[in-house]
């Protein structure tokens, strides 16, 4: 039987179900939240990022989902340091070069107030002296620190990076830590999805 669920991922928390690194102190995992066995997370998020993960046994689903080609949107809050100008925005919308390729077109918009989230523990370290800004960034693509690495090479370091969405699917409802599957109606929207994203590349 197929299970499909999301997850709000902890700050700390690696995004597997166990801690391979050979270190003295193991970090908390998967494991340490979600008691669903066989499940796998589609797609990643750092260590020291947080929010919305989705997981499933569902190969066919899990493939469709992370290959990049496929290209569903993923939302997230970032908490940059200093407030970009208009400028810096429309790089980021209209895609940078990171390592050796260029970004993907994005969405990409200055939030006007500070986003009612849970606060992160421990808290983000910024100086006194230097504002922060909440920008909100909407990718077709998920490359390795992707988003941190866009707000670094236009001049705004990423503080504090939240996923809040990976399509229709959102973080309302659930706290640091929590879990659920996903509704029936969920689930055919994803399903639709899939068969839409696969349908646009052949």
């Amino acid at each position: 039987m197929y299970r499909y669920l999301i997850f709000y991922k902890p700050y700390g928390v690696l995004t597997q179900f166990t801690d391979n690194t050979p270190t003295e102190q193991k970090r908390s995992t998967l494991k340490d939240y979600i008691p669903v066995p066989s499940v796998y997370p589609v797609g990643r998020l750092d260590w020291d990022s947080e929010g919305l993960l989705l997981l499933t046994n569902d190969g066919q689903m899990q493939h469709r989902l992370s290959n990049p080609r496929f290209g569903h949107p993923r939302t997230y809050w970032v908490q940059v340091e200093r407030i970009p100008d208009e400028e810096a925005l429309r790089h980021l919308r209209e895609g940078v070069v990171i390592q050796d390729y260029r970004t993907r077109k994005a969405l990409v918009q200055l939030l006007p107030d500070e986003p009612q989230l849970p606060p992160r523990d421990p808290p983000i370290r910024f100086r006194k002296n230097v504002p922060t800004a909440w920008v909100e960034m909407t990718l077709t693509e998920g490359r390795n620190r992707q988003v941190r690495r866009m707000t670094a090479a236009v001049g705004f370091p990423t503080l504090r990076l939240v996923r809040v969405a990976i399509a229709h699917l959102s973080l309302v409802g659930l706290e640091p830590g929590q879990w659920r599957d996903l509704t029936s109606i969920e689930l055919e929207l994803l399903k639709n999805l899939c068969q839409t994203d696969a349908s646009r590349i052949q």
